[in-house]
């Protein structure tokens, strides 16, 4: 395969990615409970991190011009942040650490990051749909870098943290706590 038919079809994949994530996006903000928006959020943001990771790993992508085309205004996201806050609710604010290596953790919003990775998403995608392949894959490349990679990872171990904590933590009282100690000790 040629150099130009890899970057054509890595392209495309990584642009199916990003209108996936922006439609899954949508789509959730729309639910009408946390319950069901929770695992989808964890499933579509795990995808486009997994999509960032692959543009990641690659040789550095070099633009043609200096300056990025003009390719329009920025999405107006919004609408959808303030969808997401509402339902996500108390869970929207969580501790992020934006450096792994700094013990340091800051207030998030997951309704803000999912925004601000969804604004970086669109912007890339509007190059490739501009015919500025390169362009767009430069510009996923470093917005995956340096920004929405890391809100990403963030992002998955907060609707992680909430997911395990639904299905792991069960309340048990103490006639089943009994139980349970006779049936180790054989009694």
């Amino acid at each position: 395969m040629s150099d130009d038919n890899f970057l054509e079809d890595f392209g495309q994949s990584i642009a199916d990615s990003a209108e996936g994530f922006l439609v899954a996006l949508q789509s959730i903000s729309r639910e009408e409970q946390a319950a069901t928006a929770i695992p989808l959020l964890l499933l579509c943001t795990s995808q486009i991190v997994a999509a960032g990771a692959r543009l990641g790993v690659q040789q550095a992508f070099e633009p043609e011009e200096e300056f990025q085309p003009d390719v329009g205004p920025d999405p107006d996201l919004d609408e959808m942040r303030i969808r997401l806050a509402a339902i996500l609710g108390d869970l929207d604010t969580y501790a992020h650490n934006f450096e792994p290596y700094d013990p340091d953790t800051v207030p998030a919003q997951l309704s803000d990051d999912l925004t601000s990775m969804a604004a970086d998403v669109a912007n890339g995608l509007k190059h490739f749909r501009a015919g500025n392949l390169v362009e767009a894959l430069w510009w996923w490349q470093f917005s995956y870098l340096s920004n929405w990679g890391s809100i990403g990872c963030g992002v998955m171990s907060a609707l992680h943290s909430v997911i395990a904590h639904d299905a792991l933590d069960t309340d048990i009282d103490d006639a089943d706590q009994v139980a349970v100690a006779d049936e180790v000790l054989g009694d």
